[in-house]
């Protein structure tokens, strides 16, 4: 039984699929980590797609394997057989644990049905089978049973952003939420704020105009998001909530006010980097705290279902 990570590097999948459409036709190999041991720098579900001319997206570790993947992914562009890697990083790459990475040819329909799933906003559910009958990464349904050893991978829609209001803070904002491959929909005024939204959508309220901030809260708090942020002090909050109750409004999503992490933040800049790292805590469901304090390993898991991997051909470093 292997554990594995269920949420998708939305940063790391944005630059493999720009990389695919740019190289579409083109012999092209898509390598994922499909199982660790022990300590390991990504987690399982981490991808890299590589060219035939050494261009490549994504990464499986803090850089010290890419190259040789890379290198031994042309092998499999040649042959279009698909290879399985095992780097035990305890004598090579001071890591204490070992991973194996599943190197196999791209096929264009799981790549080209993925960047239309990104564009719909659609979770999709993928199938890395590295032993058995049926190699490769296809798509599976909800209760699919996939036969032989396969890492099974939940990928979500990016993050979607709303920004309300305009300010100082809203380019690192957009900044920071684009770096980590976020959607960023910006609204100077209610009007413009979406009717619908979907669980990965998160909003910021930062208009610092009452009556702004009072018509795009009753809009937004009736979207049921998993996360709605306001700037300013907690009695502008009090009596921002106390008058859309007032309204006969239900406040159904999670207000966070005021917004952000404790980063001691002072200045724009400062202060987009506490409200992204407040959203990022919150879809993850990570704790927020300093990790020399965690007593838990750093990575939270997710069980997937693994099984041994000797019916698929190897290669040791």
């Amino acid at each position: 039984m292997q554990a594995g990570s269920l949420r998708s590097p939305m940063k790391e999948i944005r630059d493999i699929l720009r990389l695919y459409e740019l190289r579409r036709g083109e012999p092209l190999a898509l390598a994922t980590l499909v199982r660790t041991h022990g300590s390991s720098y990504r987690r399982p579900g981490a991808r890299m797609l590589i060219c035939a001319d050494g261009a490549r997206a994504g990464s499986l570790s803090g850089g010290c394997l890419e190259e040789e993947v890379a290198r031994r992914a042309l092998e499999v562009m040649s042959d279009g057989r698909p290879l399985l890697m095992n780097f035990d990083t305890r004598l090579r790459f001071g890591c204490n644990g070992s991973i194996d990475i599943f190197v196999e040819a791209v096929r264009e329909d799981f790549l080209g049905e993925l960047a239309a799933n990104f564009v719909e906003r659609r979770s999709c559910r993928a199938a890395t089978v590295f032993g058995g009958d049926e190699l490769g990464t296809r798509f599976v349904g909800r209760d699919e049973e996939v036969s032989g050893d396969a890492f099974i991978h939940e990928i979500e829609p990016a993050i979607q952003l709303l920004i309300f209001g305009e300010g100082p803070d809203s380019v690192p904002v957009r900044a920071f939420a684009e770096i980590l491959g976020w959607d960023v929909v910006e609204a100077d005024q209610p009007a413009e704020l979406p009717n619908h939204a979907d669980s990965r959508t998160a909003a910021i309220v930062k208009s610092h105009n009452y009556g702004r901030d009072f018509a795009a809260l009753c809009h937004l708090l009736k979207l049921n998001l998993p996360y709605v942020g306001l700037l300013g002090p907690r009695k502008r909050r009090d009596q921002l909530l106390n008058a859309v109750l007032d309204e006969g409004i239900a406040i159904d999503a999670e207000v966070f006010a005021p917004a952000g992490l404790d980063l001691g933040a002072e200045t724009p800049e400062e202060l987009a980097l506490a409200l992204v790292s407040e959203i990022q805590a919150v879809f993850t469901g990570a704790s927020a705290e300093a990790l020399r304090d965690r007593k838990a390993p750093i990575h939270g898991w997710n069980v997937v279902r693994c099984r041994p991997v000797e019916a698929c051909p190897t290669s040791a470093p």
